[in-house]
């Protein structure tokens, strides 16, 4: 039980301390857009980026919020699995609380996505296929993230350890507890699809 917990430990503070990087922050910053908190949600992710009109901003801090959950894992995966559930663990929760933010950050979506490649490839694969799919047939970017999220952990009990299995089936209800503004919107109607503004999502109702 020792053994374990030191196993978990260890990697899990590595992994916060990678997750809690907050890329969006800092890109925009250095582009000279100022504090990205006083923008739209005041989110610190790749979509609330996406609201200064920099898309390759955006695009750069998806990828880093990713690379930085497949980080976390990569670097301790050799030394057992159960230090790669605890990296792994560790870089979601530091992407969504920070501490050098007052534990105020991003949603966990790309960081999740980003583990799960870490974790297991094929359940990576899996998740972002399914973004894709929902995307393209609701045209709402959050219900096609808290979908594939939910889509990848049920494929992780049939294709990864039970270890892993567990760990994004309990990261599902987390990255959806972020979302919870996202859900409220969905269910009014108000959600904007993909590609339209919130203006025209409250003129249109949908």
């Amino acid at each position: 039980m020792e053994s374990t917990l030191i196993l978990l430990l260890g990697p899990f503070l590595l992994g916060y301390l990678l997750g809690s990087i907050p890329f969006g922050l800092l890109l925009t910053r250095a582009a000279g857009l100022g504090d990205i908190r006083n923008v739209g949600s005041g989110n610190i992710g790749a979509t609330n980026v996406l609201r200064t009109g920099r898309k390759g901003l955006a695009v750069a801090t998806l990828l880093l919020d990713a690379l930085k959950g497949v980080a976390a894992v990569l670097i301790v995966v050799y030394i057992s699995q159960i230090a790669a559930i605890g990296a792994a663990a560790g870089a979601v929760l530091g992407h969504m609380f920070p501490v050098w933010l007052r534990f105020k950050g991003g949603k966990g979506v790309a960081t999740t996505l980003g583990v799960m490649w870490g974790l297991s490839w094929p359940i990576g694969a899996i998740a972002c296929a399914a973004w894709l799919v929902f995307a393209a047939i609701f045209r709402y970017s959050s219900l096609a993230a808290l979908l594939s999220v939910l889509i990848a952990a049920v494929a992780a009990w049939i294709l990864t350890s039970a270890y892993v299995a567990t760990l994004l089936t309990l990261l599902v209800p987390l990255v959806w507890a972020r979302h919870h503004e996202n859900i409220a919107r969905l269910l009014k109607g108000t959600e904007p699809r993909i590609g339209q503004r919130k203006s025209e999502a409250a003129t249109s109702g949908g």
